[in-house]
């Protein structure tokens, strides 16, 4: 038995020196995590769950690389509960029962609670999930799920509900070159700084990444520092250059060229980014904020085709996704501008920042629970399809801002349509309330 302790102990030595330099590097202690200071830093709320051990079941949301997995080990050396970690890509809900009769039975005997680790949770289909809540539920579970989708869209609302939602946001660049150096001391090298600048630069806020690709370039410059062109390579791929400056000076000016709807230019700078290496996810939400902020309502189905290409990109891949990004900016370049949307938003922001922010109107407040309709709640109210068009005059907002105007549509592309039904919506209202209360009894 001795023996094969002492194999066992080897064998495991022997992985771990072998692991990819992202695996030796991940943090056991709270301390050693970059990044997430939102989360894990001194007097964070998530820090000081995982201390006093009474972590309840949560949802680690975030990008590839920001450290879901990594909270999630850091958890199970904390904790006094059994730590049982799956993989929704290879779980079922077999494995799942399997978790669930473990975990009464250790209860049962010990006293001792479960956290079940699901990574990638958004993989676990409607059923699946279904097959945790149960368990999550009666408290038999502590559930910590990781995904890099929205889990509004992906978890189960039940699931979600008695859930804690944490958000874990990408790695600032100042982070990214503490990750870089962590990653060279341990491989007992260094890095010129444009080689430094290279790496951070195309991370797009993935320490795993940037640590994947500096592994690849440490073992390629042997016992000389990092070069560039070690990055170049590792990266398969030419960088031109392809600094900290020229990853924004890049994406500034592809949003420039599509604004400016210019699509050649577009397509230039997007083939110039692919090349260089360029994350196509970085790229892609680019052009989602871009559908947006510079087309708006002149284009609504902007925003869709540039949502497409973001999804494509996460379900087919580089290098066929290429084709769904060149589609997007082909799109947005060739669309009617309109920054209405952007402007509204930002006049509206600000009277909510500086000005008065008042009450909600009476007879907007919810008249639906018992009593409400005795304190004045819902009273007024118009119902707007009982009016011919289904429109009705009357006041939405605060009486401080009610007359304050936001979004002014241009006459481009589709804002022209908008424009002119805002102009009759806008017109004094003479009609008549045709018989009845005008009550909503589903609104």
């Amino acid at each position: 038995m001795a023996g094969d302790d002492l194999f066992s102990g080897a064998a495991e030595e022997r992985l771990a020196s072998r692991a990819p330099l992202a695996a030796r590097l991940r943090p056991h202690t709270l301390d050693e995590i970059i990044g997430q200071q939102h989360l894990v830093g001194p007097g964070a709320p998530l820090r000081a769950l995982i201390e006093a051990d009474r972590l309840t079941s949560a949802i680690l949301w975030g990008p590839p690389g920001t450290g879901k997995t990594t909270l999630a080990t850091v958890v199970a050396t904390a904790t006094a509960k059994h730590f049982v970690p799956l993989s929704a890509v290879t779980a079922g809900v077999k494995d799942v029962r399997d978790v669930v009769e473990g975990a009464r039975r250790l209860l049962g005997e010990q006293g001792r609670g479960t956290i079940l680790f699901l990574d990638e949770v958004h993989r676990f289909n409607r059923s699946q999930q279904d097959a945790l809540l149960p368990s999550v539920e009666e408290g038999l579970l502590v559930l910590i799920g990781a995904t890099t989708e929205n889990p509004f869209f992906e978890v189960n609302a039940p699931l979600l509900s008695r859930s804690t939602l944490w958000r874990l946001e990408p790695l600032s660049l100042e982070e990214l070159e503490s990750v870089v150096a962590r990653g060279l001391q341990a491989e007992d090298s260094s890095a010129e700084p444009d080689a430094v600048a290279a790496l951070v630069g195309l991370a797009d806020g993935d320490a795993r990444a940037v640590l994947t690709t500096l592994e690849v370039a440490v073992a390629l410059a042997g016992s000389e520092p990092v070069t560039l062109g070690d990055v170049e390579r590792a990266r398969h791929s030419r960088l031109h250059h392809y600094g900290e400056d020229d990853h924004y000076d890049q994406v500034s000016a592809l949003i420039k060229s599509v604004r400016g709807s210019d699509p050649d230019a577009g397509l230039y700078w997007l083939a110039r980014m692919l090349e260089s290496g360029e994350d196509a996810r970085f790229i892609a939400r680019r052009l989602v904020i871009l559908a947006s902020e510079d087309v708006g309502e002149a284009d609504p189905l902007a925003l869709v085709v540039a949502d497409a290409a973001a999804r494509a990109v996460e379900f087919v891949g580089l290098p066929e996704a290429q084709l769904n990004l060149a589609q997007a900016v082909v799109h947005l370049a060739t669309a009617p501008k309109s920054n209405r949307v952007t402007v509204a938003l930002g006049l509206a922001q600000r009277d909510v920042r500086d000005g008065p922010r008042g009450d909600v109107p009476a007879h907007l407040r919810d008249a639906h629970y018992r009593s409400a309709s005795t304190i004045g709640h819902g009273e007024g109210y118009v119902y707007p399809h009982d009016r011919p068009d289904a429109w009705a005059d009357q006041q939405y907002r605060p009486a401080a801002v009610a007359g304050n105007r936001y979004y002014e549509p241009s006459d481009r592309g589709h804002e022209a349509v908008v424009a002119e039904r805002l102009r009759r919506w806008r017109q004094p209202e003479t009609e008549e309330l045709p018989p009845g209360d005008g009550q909503d009894d589903d609104a």
